[in-house]
């Protein structure tokens, strides 16, 4: 299980991470937005990790988390 996890930045944006995988990170102008933006990204991730065989196969599940 990955914890997607957003907060809100002092500038109004809004940030979310998925801190299980390095580098996976995103703003949005909503919460919603960041999340969608991250989540694409950390399955974007994972898919490259199992093309190059560098993952095995695995159920990936998001929990979201305010920080």
């Amino acid at each position: 299980m990955y914890t997607l996890q957003y907060e809100q930045e002092e500038d109004g944006r809004w940030l979310a991470e998925v801190p299980e995988i390095p580098g996976v990170l995103a703003y949005g102008a909503t919460a919603r937005e960041a999340m969608r933006k991250a989540e694409v990204l950390a399955l974007r991730v994972i898919a490259e990790r199992l093309e190059n065989d560098e993952s095995e196969p695995q159920a990936v599940q998001f929990a979201l988390s305010a920080a």
